[in-house]
């Protein structure tokens, strides 16, 4: 038997709990917060989509950093083994449009009282309202753990502080601070799953619209670097919904001033057939102008916009409109542009990415290479994935990858 201490009791730290707890180890749960799953309650607007139901092969290309690191963690405990898991232990569970995996009740309680009926069958002992300050290595061997009201002795740490999003759920960054005391590298956290900030002058009145089946592109020095087909949302700062927050994860390396963004309005028609399309249109339209004759082609409050960005007039009478101005019209459906200013701060993302390079971390058991006994887990890595369940499962199966190694 080890002593045990689990830092943070999210996803991660209660599925490493309960797996060191089975492995018949004596395991404390150290949490700042005033209970368990604290952000756990907010994931999927208080849903919580737990994981995405696909095989791991095909998981693992929804991971954008280090998806190499985590083929082990997910093959061992895949989203199929969560889910039965879970369903086992008396949370009955259901599978949405894209495999996002729900608990049945919508409720995200739920999902953090099954975990917890896991650890308390096990033993694991909880201690809320208690802030770990520092982690005590000798001679590159983790040997305790200060908080801020006592000091424990352990065989182990497992570090599942988070990242940085939704920092008044306790998500502030705590795990990178004990690696940096402990000498491990780090990634800088970054903005992930979050939304883009457009410049917005003369679009003040898209606030609010949504758009369904487009297409959103960011390209930089003529090179498309990230293609998203799918839901958005025009917002006050700029855009947002599901293809821009997958976006946010691919470009938040990249120096915002060299990009552009494009929305494809009709991606499902090339632009020859969609020139057809509009020709019809002002043929049925053939007495109003361009202003009037495009409602059956996009939202009303697209298209002023839409005819000023393709340097059309929009008190044009269309049956007097030339060729090359409903080719301009005609391109800017198929790439309407916006100028990104920056991603919304990390405080917003979903998720965080950056974290304890993974370099220093052994991919199947996420022990520290350097310092024995010293674990990290879900967000406090550098691993992060697209929207639908998918950071969620990679918490768990890396939480599930330390507690099960621990014997």
């Amino acid at each position: 038997m080890k002593n045990v201490i689990v830092v943070g009791a999210g996803a991660s730290g209660l599925m490493a709990a309960y797996t060191a707890a089975k492995n018949g180890n004596r395991v404390v749960v150290l949490e700042k917060n005033e209970k368990a799953g604290k952000k756990l309650y907010i994931t999927g607007k208080g849903r919580c989509n737990l994981t995405n139901d696909i095989p791991p092969q095909d998981f693992l290309q929804n991971v954008v950093t280090n998806a190499k690191f985590l083929t082990g963690c997910i093959h061992k405990f895949p989203p199929s083994a969560l889910m039965e898991m879970l369903e086992e232990g008396g949370l009955p569970l259901k599978v949405e449009r894209g495999g996002r995996v729900f608990p049945l009740s919508d409720k995200a309680s739920d999902v953090t009282a099954c975990l917890l009926r896991y650890c308390q069958k096990e033993g694991v002992i909880f201690h809320f309202g208690e802030k770990v300050v520092k982690i005590e290595v000798i001679d590159s061997i983790m040997s305790g753990i200060i908080t801020d009201k006592t000091r424990y002795d352990a065989d182990c740490a497992v570090v599942c502080t988070g990242g940085v999003s939704y920092p008044l759920t306790g998500s502030t960054g705590d795990g990178l601070v004990f690696a940096c005391q402990c000498g491990l590298e780090t990634v800088p956290f970054r903005a992930a799953l979050c939304g883009i900030v457009c410049r917005m002058d003369g679009l003040s009145e898209l606030q609010g619209l949504s758009l369904k089946n487009v297409r959103v592109s960011a390209c930089a020095g003529g090179k498309c670097i990230s293609s998203f087909f799918g839901e958005m949302l025009f917002t006050h700062f700029g855009i947002s919904g599901p293809c821009v927050l997958s976006m946010s994860s691919e470009i938040n390396k990249t120096d915002m001033r060299s990009l552009k963004i494009y929305i494809d309005l009709k991606p499902a028609l090339d632009a020859d057939t969609l020139d057809k399309r509009v020709l019809r249109d002002f043929s049925k339209y053939a007495n109003k102008r361009l202003k009037n004759a495009l409602t059956d082609l996009l939202p009303q409050k697209l298209i002023l916009p839409v005819i000023e960005a393709s340097g059309c007039d929009a008190e044009t009478p269309v049956n007097s409109l030339t060729r090359e101005s409903r080719a301009a019209l005609v391109g800017t459906l198929k790439a309407f542009p916006l100028l990104p200013v920056s991603l919304r701060p990390m405080e917003e993302g979903i998720v965080t990415a950056g974290g304890v390079n993974v370099r220093e971390i052994d991919p199947k058991t996420m022990e520290s290479k350097k310092i024995k006994g010293l674990y990290f887990c879900g967000e406090t890595l550098d691993v992060d994935a697209y929207t639908g369940g998918f950071n969620l499962q990679i918490a768990f199966s890396t939480g599930y990858a330390a507690g099960s190694s621990i014997f």
